[in-house]
């Protein structure tokens, strides 16, 4: 079963969810040759406090 991860910082809507793992599935589904029924979505989202990038906070950006 193909478990796609996806990590993001906070502030996507329910509705923008949806439609990613909704799109996310049907391309696994074509490309894998998998059924949607084993396709497995994790959505993580990560304050930008905890998300740092070339040595600096998101944060302090």
């Amino acid at each position: 079963m193909p478990i796609l991860r996806l990590e993001m910082h906070p502030g996507r809507t329910q509705d923008q969810k949806r439609a990613f793992v909704r799109e996310a599935t049907k391309a696994a589904v074509e490309t894998l040759a998998c059924p949607p029924e084993s396709v497995e979505i994790i959505i993580t989202e990560i304050s930008k406090e905890s998300w740092a990038t070339a040595g600096k906070l998101k944060s302090d950006s």
